[in-house]
């Protein structure tokens, strides 16, 4: 062979067959060979020490060793020397050429072997998180007696040979050398915005052995993104979109991680930050607000039983919290309350549940809502439940207590035999806005009647009578004027319906349309034998409402 350098070096220029981009994609795969051991980190003996050490070597090894080639064939022939496919200049111009190609075989065989080791592993552990599609997964977890993922290997290898005559078909590997690239550039642009975003953080877990300022990750995620939709925007694109699928996915497949994720810390920190901005900004409570609901329950069946209604009262972007009350350390009678608060978040409803024991079902609620009212997102709604074995005394204890806690009130009357029938017609009963007849809510305690009808329209698809009772003609018309006006404000359904009935309350009641929900409002001072005598009257499920006081039907 010969040596020494026999041309001029050219290391920057014009090339006549491909520009720098070009030539980067095609080389670039031939260097994340690295990545390969990376994934076999399982056989790994101590793979914390390994991998930060063996990857730094590799790069370093890799990175003279190709620049020192480089530099060597500027010099060892010339440029359409090298761009010929039937010019072997590494053979020619070695010392010894048959040590070039034994290394070259040695180098592709082994990298092909690297990729029929790891890529089976890792379709196999995803198989076993049961993350692949088309009843895939139980086929591709088998593996033989010596441990190796036969079924997952054999894929990988027709997944492989179907890349490669796709690559002869398009002309060569060089075709698909840009896509190959694309999803390497992604994969460490991620790499680098996990670190970014842990280093944000400061979280005390975040402690690598391996430090780097936070410039590096974000130097990297920069120049990956960028050099991405330089070498090629359409391939960025698609791989993009491509891996957005994938994470839209693997979302909807509710996966359980072995391992906590940046994720909630992410969020917990965005939280952080937005809650002490919130207590520098004013608060506008009727704009903002939504249904969160403190449910208070001392066995699972008494939450079961109410579960559709509050599904309806709350959804979409309402909360639930339930308050399982152990009555002198019984916690039997409150077995599966969990599952029933998991159904709530699969239903998109966001759901949490505590468990406290209590000696006294109104001392339990009590010392609850004191402590929920100093939180953030504390629950701005009592739900509480009216039948006829309740203790009133109870009832109207609790209810009184509330009352200074600025938490909305609603008592749930549901009749024993129909029950909320088809869930459509909603019946609020209005209190007579005497003597000035102004729409003023605020005055009769009726915001949040109003805004849980209109939730429980919407989500039931249902409509809405107002209705009211007065004692004559002529302020009946009144009565017809404020409604009609009071429509238009709230800006309640078109398909909403008044009804002023010139009649005492109770003889009103039975005169109103069949309802499925007759909505009340509950006095400041309620009186729960007066609620139950009009549930007996209506003959159907009712509901009594009291405002916190942070509500705006108009808002």
């Amino acid at each position: 062979g010969q040596e020494g350098l026999t041309e001029t070096p050219q290391l920057w220029g014009d090339f006549p067959v491909w520009d720098f981009w070009t030539t980067f994609t095609i080389f670039f795969p031939a260097v994340t060979g690295i990545m390969t051991g990376i994934s076999l980190s399982g056989t790994l003996k101590d793979p914390r020490r390994s991998i930060p050490i063996g990857t730094m070597v590799a790069i370093a090894t890799g990175l003279v060793v190709y620049i020192g080639l480089a530099f060597w064939l500027t010099g060892a022939a010339s440029a359409q020397a090298l761009v010929d496919p039937e010019n072997r200049v590494l053979v020619e111009k070695a010392v010894y050429g048959p040590i070039v190609l034994a290394g070259m075989l040695a180098a592709t065989f082994s990298s092909a072997l690297g990729s029929l080791i790891a890529a089976p592993q890792v379709v196999q552990a995803l198989a076993i998180h049961n993350i692949l599609p088309f009843g895939l997964n139980e086929r591709f977890a088998r593996q033989n007696r010596r441990g190796e993922p036969m079924q997952a290997m054999a894929a990988t290898t027709v997944i492989a040979f179907a890349a490669l005559t796709f690559a002869a078909l398009a002309g060569g590997l060089n075709a698909i050398a840009p896509v190959i690239t694309m999803f390497f550039l992604l994969t460490y642009t991620m790499l680098n915005v996990v670190v970014l975003v842990e280093k944000a953080l400061g979280m005390v877990s975040f402690r690598p052995t391996f430090r780097v300022h936070w410039t590096i990750p974000l130097l990297g995620m920069v120049f990956c993104t960028f050099v991405m939709f330089l070498v090629s925007p359409t391939f960025s694109l698609v791989s993009l979109v491509l891996v957005l699928l994938l994470y839209g996915y693997l979302a909807r497949k509710n996966l359980v991680a072995t391992h906590s994720d940046v994720r909630s810390g992410l969020f917990m920190s965005v939280a952080e930050w937005a809650a002490n901005r919130i207590q520098n900004v004013p608060a506008a409570p009727e704009r903002t607000w939504k249904p969160s609901v403190l449910v208070p329950v001392e066995t699972t069946s008494a939450l079961r039983g109410s579960y559709r209604f509050l599904s309806a009262m709350t959804a979409p972007q309402g909360s639930i919290h339930v308050l399982g009350l152990a009555l002198d350390g019984n916690v039997s009678v409150l077995k599966d309350l969990d599952l029933l608060t998991q159904a709530f978040r699969n239903d998109g409803l966001n759901a949490r549940m505590t468990v406290l024991d209590a000696d006294d079902f109104v001392e339990g609620v009590r010392n609850s809502t004191q402590v929920l009212r100093s939180i953030l997102f504390r629950p701005n709604i009592l739900f509480l439940r009216l039948h006829a074995q309740s203790d009133l005394a109870e009832l109207q204890d609790l209810v009184e207590r509330t009352a200074a806690y600025r938490m909305g009130i609603v008592l749930l009357a549901r009749h024993p035999v129909i029950e909320l029938g088809r869930e459509h017609l909603i019946n609020v009963w209005m209190s007579p806005q005497e003597p000035d007849w102004e729409p003023d809510l605020q005055r009769s305690n009726q915001d949040l009647t109003l805004l849980l009808a209109y939730k429980l329209q919407r989500n039931w698809d249902g409509k809405i009578n107002l209705c009211m009772a007065v004692p004559d003609e002529e302020t009946r018309l009144k009565a017809e004027t404020f409604l009609e006006q009071l429509m238009t404000l709230v800006r309640l359904p078109p398909n909403t319906n008044f009804f002023v009935y010139v009649d005492e309350f109770e003889h009103a009641l039975r005169q109103a349309p069949r309802a499925d929900l007759s909505a009340f409002g509950l006095p400041r001072e309620p009186d729960l034998h007066f609620s139950q005598r009009i549930v007996d009257v209506v003959d159907g499920s009712c509901i009594f409402v009291r405002d916190s006081g942070d509500e705006s039907a108009f808002a």
